[in-house]
């Protein structure tokens, strides 16, 4: 009897509570999951595939019309096996106890067939009969159900004849998980003060852990119930703590083993960089010590992978540093083009100034993952993962990818023999560094380009560059090398002074440069004695600085003529500025040209304030005994002494007073006024004797006031009125 059939197959079978199409036996395949199932579902050897099932995947009824239809009379009875129904899938101890349970069934059902009795006694015969094993069925549901009774198997039968099947899976285990005392004990505290040593120390045994919890709680715990049980035995400890480390793995994992959780545990969120298609759109760069030990000593790989193509880039140093970093930057752009982002952690060397500048001049955003999430550059992890784990094995020198590993290959050796060696010898390397990255180049480009990628749909490396249709920016060579050429000191500042741009003791000349300019220097790693200059501001090229000490020069004729080249730039500098300098110096000065922009200003500022007259301002005298007091000894010591004068004394007195201009003259009659306007002294005593009208509080007409402010606000009231303060009654304003 054939026991595997096609969709196709069963259809053509015609078996009752089957379809009689193939889609038909599809779509009831699909609906039970039969695909699914480990042992009754295999592919179609031959060609056009599919899938075959095996008969007894088919439904009670069609199972028993099949063998029926195909059973060869005469033959050996075909004994009954297990019978998997049309029920859900259930998994673990629940599903093998229903599977047993209905490959019972199905037995028995083959049994009474044919039988002149009734079901009871029918059911009696058997339960005996498979008691003493004269009922053959598989060893394995024998041994998940040694025996069964009459009233049991009328149970299955009215459960299966109800439909009920699911209710036929039973895990005795599961029923009873939960409600141990361990698990219940003062509400769980007893579960947790376990679970708690258990993550402070894994290696704990039961024995240690149970007199911890007698010490804590005593001999006996409180269940669920509020009733005292006794404290349980070892084995209850064990068994617990067993399925309390298998329950609790991931939490055990993550609080005892934080790398291990993080590397197998931890949800990485796969397919979160499927937004990446462009080619150089973003980069993940990552160093790794290698796994192999070469002649002169263990060295590190730096890898940078293109997350959108996985093509790769791997240079070879001796320890991680920021230039190791720029060598495969350039290594990789020279390659590939430039690239928008580029992905890092936070070692040291991708902090690294030089690494930022480089990354700032070649206009690349530079992007970091956060401290201990190696998930975050996943894609340049496992390169190096592939990289150590399909290239360093097959290297002379292979020394283990763990400190397991390492030992296993040291142990091939024995102690005798390994004492005295040095690590080259005990792991035989006979690599170079050179050699070395010649291989992972030809490795690279011969075998890891051109092997199909699970990322990629089954591409390779080689087919998604050749596939990519982005435009690539590429670098001159020339100028990526002068990118990568070390700075001066830390951060490649300095100025520039009369002798020169210093750089470790020594001064590097350049002509072009004036003195007290603040440049950005880089040196030539061939040249010791020339550097390269730059602007601060903007990284424009401004010359070369050379060092006559460090280089093989004439250092007099050298220093001469970068003198006189100096002396050259600026005389024809200064040449200009001079001139202009001359034709200032034909002009006003600069305080004339100061005192006549403010004298505009202020006209300016009377124009617009005409029509604005200031009110004046009410004043007071001030007196204190001391200014009284130096009054008194000025106007004593200014006071003239007093005599009688005779007519002819007071005669030159008059005339001298005439002459000086202390007395108005007055005109003769008939004579003519020479001058017909008021002189300003005139002027400033009129309005003087207005204003002290107005504070002795006599009446004074209102336009007048305002007359009064207008002339007090200019300047020939202020400089008559200083005159007046100085000399007192002997000023001008009082003899004209």
């Amino acid at each position: 009897m054939k026991e595997w059939l096609t969709a196709r197959e069963i259809a053509a079978e015609t078996l009752p509570d089957m379809p009689n199409t193939e889609r038909g036996v599809q779509l009831v395949a699909e609906r039970g999951a039969w695909d699914t199932h480990p042992t009754y579902a295999r592919s179609r050897k031959g060609r056009g595939g599919g899938l075959e099932f095996h008969y007894r995947l088919l439904p009670t009824l069609a199972q028993i019309a099949y063998v029926q239809k195909h059973m060869t009379v005469g033959a050996e009875p075909v004994e009954p096996k297990t019978i998997i129904v049309d029920a859900p899938i259930i998994a673990g101890k629940a599903g093998e106890e229903r599977d047993a349970r209905l490959a019972i069934m199905a037995a028995f059902e083959t049994f009474s067939r044919g039988l002149r009795l009734n079901k009871q006694a029918c059911i009696a015969v058997f339960c005996d009969k498979y008691q003493m094993g004269s009922v053959k069925v598989d060893a394995w549901v024998k041994e998940r159900i040694p025996t069964v009774g009459r009233r049991t198997l009328w149970r299955w039968l009215s459960v299966k004849a109800c439909g009920k099947i699911e209710a036929l899976a039973v895990d005795r285990s599961k029923a009873r998980a939960g409600k141990g005392i361990l698990e219940t004990a003062y509400n769980g505290a007893v579960k947790a003060f376990i679970l708690a040593w258990i993550a402070t120390n894994p290696a704990l045994a039961a024995d240690a852990i149970r007199g911890y919890v007698e010490d804590e709680y005593g001999k006996e715990l409180l269940d669920a119930n509020g009733e005292l049980k006794e404290l349980p035995p070892l084995r209850t400890f064990q068994h617990f703590i067993k399925g309390l480390k298998a329950s609790e793995k991931v939490v055990l994992t993550a609080i005892t083993n934080p790398d291990k959780y993080r590397s197998t545990m931890k949800l990485r969120g796969t397919g979160s960089y499927q937004w990446i298609t462009r080619a150089n759109e973003l980069w993940m760069i990552d160093a790794s010590p290698g796994d192999a030990m070469l002649i002169d000593g263990r060295h590190s790989i730096y890898v940078c992978i293109d997350v959108a193509t996985r093509w790769m880039t791997i240079t070879v140093t001796k320890t991680p540093r920021a230039s190791a970093v720029g060598l495969l930057m350039r290594k990789a752009i020279l390659r590939s083009g430039i690239c928008s982002t580029v992905k890092t952690d936070n070692g040291s060397d991708f902090v690294a100034r030089d690494t930022q500048r480089l990354f700032t001049a070649l206009d690349i955003t530079a992007e970091r993952s956060e401290a201990f999430t190696p998930e975050e550059k996943a894609f340049v992890e496992r390169a190096i993962k592939t990289v150590q784990h399909s290239f360093f094995t097959q290297l002379p020198g292979y020394i283990g990818h763990n400190v397991s590993e390492r030992k296993a290959i040291e142990e091939r050796k024995s102690f005798a023999q390994r004492l005295g060696d040095v690590e080259i010898e005990t792991f035989s390397a006979s690599v170079t560094a050179e050699q070395l990255q010649q291989q992972l180049d030809d490795w690279l480009e011969y075998k890891y380009h051109h092997d199909q990628h699970g990322g990629l749909f089954g591409k390779t490396p080689a087919q998604a560059v050749a596939e990519k249709t982005d435009v690539i920016r590429r670098v001159d060579e020339r100028a990526l090398d002068v990118l990568l050429m070390p700075v001066a000191g830390k951060d490649g500042m300095r100025r520039m002074t009369a002798q020169g741009i210093k750089i470790d003791e020594n001064y590097y000349i350049c002509s072009s440069i004036l003195p007290g300019t603040d440049v950005f220097v880089r040196l030539d790693p061939i040249d010791m004695g020339k550097v390269y200059v730059f602007d601060l501001k903007d990284g424009r090229f401004i010359d070369e600085a050379i060092c006559p000490k460090l280089s093989n020069i004439n250092r007099p004729a050298f220093v001469k003529a970068k003198k006189q080249e100096f002396n050259a730039m600026v005389a024809d500098r200064t040449r200009g500025i001079k001139a202009d300098v001359r034709a200032l110096q034909k002009g006003p000065s600069g305080i004339e040209r100061t005192i006549r922009l403010a004298k505009k200003k202020s006209a300016e500022r009377e124009e617009q304030n005409a029509n604005v007259i200031p009110m004046p301002r009410r004043e007071e005298p001030h007196s204190t005994p001391q200014i009284s007091a130096a009054l008194d000894a000025i106007s004593s010591a200014d006071r003239p002494a007093t005599f009688e004068l005779t007519a002819a004394q007071m005669e030159m007195h008059a005339r001298i007073e005439r002459e000086l201009g202390l007395q108005p003259l007055t005109a003769p009659e008939g004579a003519t006024p020479i001058r017909k306007e008021e002189t300003p002294q005139q002027r400033f005593q009129r309005w003087f004797d207005i204003d002290q009208r107005y504070r002795a509080g006599e009446p004074v007409d209102g336009e007048l006031l305002i007359a009064l402010g207008e002339y007090k606000a200019g300047v020939e009231w202020k400089v008559q009125m200083g005159m007046r303060e100085t000399f007192g009654d002997q000023a001008p304003v009082l003899r004209t």
